[in-house]
Formats: structure tokens, C-alpha cells, sequence
């Protein structure tokens, strides 16, 4: 079977895809939607991620074609795994870099799945967002010393969009806490950890807080430097304005 997982870029919903693919969309983990047939699993986030399960490629690119969604590299994230069922493995999974295998396939199996790979999409993409937001803040420090006019009010534009991707990441991504449902499933929880520890997804997660933190920092710093530097111009204006004074009035006493 195979697995594709892809952020989409446009305004897709579970209601639209229910009757785009004919195929009746429920309740899943974490405030996501699912749906299958005797073709294809399909789970929709909350945070833009469309993960399709099926035997073949061609079916999911079929199903592409009917959401009228076109990958573009530059656009969309895009991960894919290879899900094997093989019911003599000892286990009841077992994960590698190149596929996933299952001693029998589950719906909960799959959204599990599904979960797991769209959260390592989503970051991929807060990932690339925050490399932009890198080169845009160095940018504002290497300008501070440049003697290039910053406006505070830009500063405070640009931090506000820092707080909220930081917030958006926390809230979106889910991946502060393990997903209710795993509480009462053993089996379910240590394969949605085993898959979090192959994708990496907490410490990507955390380096990518990390991040934006020394972003935060290096903002409020030239947030100081502006803020001193208007101080010390306001000085010279006062020191100005008194020495134009002293000089008037010796001016006055002359005449």
C-alpha cells in the first residue's frame, strides 16, 4: 500500500471531499476527519494536511485529480511511506525509514498513521516558514547597523507575526500531548510513539521553538537599539535647543 501526505494550499473541505469522492467523512483523532472504502483511506487535519492511503499510486493520484489539487514543488509538502500488512510478523508493527508494517490493518491503525506523517508535513512546512522568517530577521539587525531607518511600528508587525506562528505551531501541530484516544489503547500509543521517534517529530519541534525564541530575542534587541538611539537623538535636540538659547541671550546681553 501507499502512503502520500501533502499540505494544500487551497481551501478544501471535509464536506467538498465527501462528495467530490463519494465517501462519507467521520469524527477522527484530534478534531480530524476520515473516510475509507474498499480503494483508499483518506484523512483530513485541522492544519492543512490531506493524507491518502491506497493499494496503488495511480489511485491516489486519481484522487487528486478529483479534488483538483495539482503538487507543485514549490508549493506543496509532500511525504509518502509504504504501509505492508504482514500477518506472520511477530509484532504488531514494525516502522523503518522506508515503510511501515502492520501485522493486520485497522481504521485506528490508519489514522494513527495518518496523523503521525501529516504532523511531520505540517512542521516541514513551519519548518520552511521559519528559515524565511531567519533571513527576514537578520536582515532587520544587519540594517539596524547600517544606519537604515526601521520603523517600530514594522518591529512590532513582525514580532506580532512571531508570536502567532509560535502559537500556530503549539495550537496546530498538536504534538504537546499525545491524542486522547491513545489513553485507553496501549497497543495504539506505543505505535503512535514509535512513529513520532522515527519522524523526529519532538525534537524538530523543539528546534524549531528554539528558533523562533532567538528570533524573539534578537527582535527585542533592536527594538533597545531603536529605542536608544531615538533617546540619545532627543538629547542632542534638548542640548541643541539649550545652546541655542545660552547664545541668544548673550546675543541680548551685547546689544
Amino acid at each position: 500500500m501507499n502512503l502520500l501526505a501533502l499540505s494544500i494550499n487551497k481551501n478544501i473541505t471535509k464536506t467538498k471531499i465527501s462528495e467530490l469522492l463519494n465517501i462519507k467523512l467521520n469524527k477522527g483523532i484530534e478534531n480530524g476527519y476520515y473516510g475509507y472504502n474498499e480503494n483508499l483511506h483518506i484523512v483530513l487535519v485541522p492544519f492543512d494536511v490531506l493524507t491518502i492511503i491506497a493499494n496503488d499510486k495511480k489511485t491516489i493520484f486519481d484522487v487528486l485529480k478529483t479534488l483538483d489539487i495539482v503538487i507543485k514543488d514549490e508549493d506543496n509538502i509532500t511525504q509518502d511511506y509504504i504501509i505492508r500488512i504482514d500477518d506472520k510478523l511477530p509484532t504488531a508493527f514494525l516502522i523503518t525509514n522506508e515503510e511501515i508494517v502492520l501485522k493486520e490493518t485497522s481504521v485506528l491503525n490508519f489514522n494513527i498513521i495518518s496523523l503521525s506523517i501529516a504532523q511531520s508535513v505540517g512542521l516541514e512546512k513551519y519548518e520552511k516558514k521559519l528559515d524565511t522568517i531567519f533571513t527576514k530577521s537578520r536582515n532587520i539587525i544587519e540594517s539596524t547597523y547600517k544606519f537604515i531607518s526601521i520603523s517600530r511600528g514594522h518591529l512590532m508587525e513582525f514580532a506580532k507575526h512571531l508570536v502567532l506562528t509560535r502559537h500556530d505551531m503549539v495550537g496546530n501541530l498538536l504534538l504537546l500531548d499525545k491524542p486522547n484516544i491513545l489513553w485507553d489503547n496501549e497497543e495504539a500509543e506505543h505505535l503512535y510513539n514509535s512513529l513520532t521517534k522515527v519522524l523526529e517529530l519532538h525534537d524538530r519541534h523543539e528546534i524549531a521553538l528554539s528558533k523562533l525564541s532567538q528570533i524573539q530575542e534578537d527582535v527585542m534587541l533592536v527594538m533597545d537599539i531603536i529605542n536608544h538611539k531615538r533617546s540619545e537623538f532627543l538629547e542632542w535636540i534638548i542640548i541643541v535647543l539649550i545652546a541655542v538659547e545660552i547664545v541668544m541671550g548673550f546675543i541680548e546681553m551685547l546689544s
